[in-house]
């Protein structure tokens, strides 16, 4: 076959293809339940709401100020760390993008 009776063949396949239609269906009420989109953000929130009350219970019944003092300063030591090795880590591919100068 040559490209002219495959391109034609084509052109009649995609006209029929936009042709075709099934049978028609009456439309439905617009549907009451939830889709499974929002059925399971809703399964999520929960499950993040209860691990949240369970963690803030859990604060509260064993609070206790020295270990709250030792929680600062540990999270005040890591996040000055990360931010440092952050800025080396950025320098080294800004070097490597822009290569050697």
């Amino acid at each position: 076959m040559g490209t002219r009776h495959l391109l034609a063949l084509f052109l009649i396949l995609l006209v029929l293809g936009f042709e075709v239609q099934g049978n028609p269906v009456a439309p439905q009420d617009e549907v009451t339940s939830p889709s499974l989109l929002s059925q399971m953000q809703e399964s999520l929130f929960g499950y993040w709401d209860s691990a949240k009350a369970a963690a803030h219970t859990l604060y509260e019944k064993t609070y206790l100020l020295s270990m709250d003092e030792k929680i600062r300063d540990m999270y005040d030591k890591s996040s000055a760390a990360v931010s440092t090795y952050a800025g080396i880590f950025t320098d080294q591919v800004l070097h490597l993008l822009n290569g050697e100068e």
